[in-house]
């Protein structure tokens, strides 16, 4: 059997370079210093050994783990099934692998997985975290800033007081929510239903203040509320249709309920959209194709609220919001929040 060859040390590259061993650390550890003909023969020195410097001594000279937590405040079953967070993720790992950042992804099954999450991130284990899918009562806020660990957000702060200042990024929910109600009014449309969303959520909160701004506050009869799952969405759109027999649109609060709607019309022999017109939110391809008949919904740039999430980290507290290059702008928010707009994207269910 072969034994392994030893692992390449910091001196190997020194002498190898012909420099140093504290020129290689600076170069390696991103410090300053070093004329770039030098860095230049570190760098090709390292090439060449292979070497892959200790992280853990690194992080000790640097006081960087180069490694953010993730946060979702939903159990496993939850974020797998929703396409949303893959989505989601997928921005913010793009925007970490851009910045040689590792992505540690830390879920929460039930209120004692929130003590270990804090635990967890006050241990000095990453340099920040990226939360979302937060509800109104959870924990986790409060743990996270006695943590000390620097946060942003995804989705608008609705917790304590003290959280009201956090970093964030979020879509227009509500101004999204009122362009498609207003759509289904202009389609001639006066019974329209909103399924609405978890309301212990900011999201589904704005979207159902969305729906009343165009609704007069909105008959009570025609809210029904779920919790942005195909299954919640047939349950809802059932009781909407067993207390008002005669409504003839729906506004669901997200692509999945919504499609677990339209299966309730096509069991019932209800035409869509000639019966009843449904619009959804979230543009959540290829869902949103495929449905029958294809979803006319709300669309928000998941994959760039994602991104910009972790720029925001990145660039460190107090900076102003990153810039959108390459990503929809943003519509406003504060020195530390972005708030992207939203855009109605018209297909056959409405």
């Amino acid at each position: 059997m072969s034994e392994t060859a030893p692992r390449p040390t910091l001196e190997a590259v020194a002498a190898r370079a012909g420099v140093s061993r504290a020129t290689v650390s600076r170069v390696v550890n991103g410090g300053d210093g070093v004329r770039e003909p030098l860095a230049a023969r570190v760098r090709r020195a390292v090439d060449e050994l292979g070497y892959v410097p200790n992280q853990a001594a690194r992080s000790l000279v640097t006081k960087r783990h180069d490694a953010v937590a993730v946060v979702i405040a939903e159990p496993e079953t939850r974020v797998f099934a929703d396409p949303f967070f893959a989505r989601q993720l997928r921005g913010i790992s793009k925007e970490l692998t851009a910045h040689d950042t590792q992505l540690v992804l830390l879920l929460t099954e039930g209120r004692e997985d929130h003590a270990r999450v804090g635990r967890y991130l006050a241990g000095g284990h990453v340099d920040g975290a990226l939360v979302f899918s937060l509800h109104l009562d959870d924990p986790l806020p409060a743990l996270i800033q006695r943590a000390g660990v620097p946060t942003v957000f995804g989705g608008r702060p609705g917790w304590s007081d003290g959280m009201r200042e956090a970093a964030y990024v979020d879509s227009d929910n509500r101004g999204g929510a009122r362009t498609a109600v207003r759509h289904l009014a202009g389609l001639g449309r006066r019974r329209i239903a909103h399924i609405c969303g978890p309301l212990d959520q900011t999201s589904a909160a704005d979207r159902l203040e969305g729906y009343r701004d165009v609704m007069d506050g909105g008959d009570p009869r025609l809210i029904a509320e779920s919790d942005f799952t195909p299954a919640g969405g047939e349950r809802a759109l059932g009781e909407l249709l067993d207390r008002v027999p005669d409504l003839d649109a729906v506004f669901a609060a997200n692509d999945l309920t919504a499609s677990g709607a339209l299966r309730v019309l096509r069991a019932r022999g209800l035409r869509v959209p000639e019966d009843i017109a449904v619009v959804g939110f979230d543009d959540m391809l290829p869902l949103a194709e495929q449905t029958d008949p294809p979803l006319t919904t709300v669309r928000q740039d998941i994959e760039g609220m994602g991104r910009l999430m972790a720029r925001l980290l990145l660039r460190g507290p107090g900076t102003a919001p990153p810039g959108p290059t390459g990503l929809a702008g943003g519509t406003g928010g504060t020195g530390r929040s972005l708030v992207l707009p939203t855009e109605l994207i018209r297909r056959a269910s409405a």
